[in-house]
């Protein structure tokens, strides 16, 4: 296990549902806990009620993705676990400002980015990535490779699961390039959680997440205790790096695409190729 009282911990996605649930578990840890998330009010009510540290970025802004690293970068002297745990379902396709779908950007571009910016400070800290995905990369990804973004046949379930195939994609990639150099990285299904999920989609899943139907889906906590397992949990004992779990002691199957090779490295460049950098 990870000795929590001396790691330092960055959460993304940690104003509201699992994100906001782990950070309340990991409370008492001892560990320096930094939150990011995308509502000033809801993120300085998570941090304040801990005792966390906060950070505020937008992801469907990359520059707030870069202030953000640069934040990050100036604040901690190491990152011993990044948690990239935003994301979201949405109604589109959408451009953003930056000029990709926005369910893309949100859920992997952001994060990509993210933890790229900070590979330095990662692998000097032999830090753990932590991705949370979704068993929809299996169900509703159908990823076309000159088409990450989704724009063609675009449907909110297929842009959704492809972007978390695309965090099993990035998962895979870092361990192939980095697990030498000590860091790790998993992907995970959190359970289907009644949260604020799907809230701007307009299809049949925002009929289950926002209705009557949310009784029968796991609690914000079971889902942040999958979270924490993780964060908490140690690569090589606890969990295998490069894999994806879909649960937290149960490595699952996923999207047949993400044990392609080829398909990791294409995806892995391209994504470098949009973004203008090179890893």
């Amino acid at each position: 296990m990870t000795d929590l009282s001396t790691a330092t911990i960055v959460i993304t996605g940690a104003s509201d549902g699992i994100g906001a649930a782990a950070s309340r578990q990991l409370a008492t840890s001892g560990a320096r806990l930094i939150l990011v998330g995308r509502s000033p009010q809801k993120t300085k009510a998570v941090a304040d009620g801990i005792g966390a540290e906060y950070h505020i970025a937008d992801y469907t802004r990359l520059d707030d993705v870069r202030r953000l690293a640069s934040e990050l970068q100036s604040s901690c002297g190491r990152i011993d676990v990044l948690a990239n745990n935003a994301g979201g379902m949405f109604s589109g396709p959408v451009t953003t400002v930056d000029g990709f779908e926005k369910t893309f950007q949100v859920n992997h571009l952001a994060s990509f980015l993210l933890t790229f910016l900070l590979k330095d400070l990662l692998v000097g800290s032999r830090a753990s990535v932590i991705n949370t995905s979704s068993i929809a990369a299996r169900m509703y990804g159908n990823l076309d490779i000159d088409d990450l973004n989704t724009w063609h046949g675009f449907t909110a379930n297929r842009a959704y699961g492809n972007a978390k195939l695309a965090n099993i994609l990035f998962t895979k990639g870092l361990y192939e390039r980095f697990h030498e150099s000590g860091l790790s990285a998993v992907a995970f299904h959190p359970g289907v959680v009644a949260t604020n999920f799907a809230a701007n989609s307009n299809n049949y899943m925002q009929q289950i997440y926002h209705s009557v139907l949310r009784r029968f889906l796991s609690t914000p906590d079971q889902g942040g205790a999958r979270l924490r397992h993780f964060i908490a949990g140690q690569a090589g004992t606890t969990w295998q790096s490069g894999e994806y779990y879909i649960s937290p002691r149960r490595i699952g199957r996923t999207n047949p695409m993400a044990y392609d090779s080829n398909i990791i490295s294409e995806h892995w460049q391209r994504s470098c190729a949009m973004l203008g950098i090179e890893w």
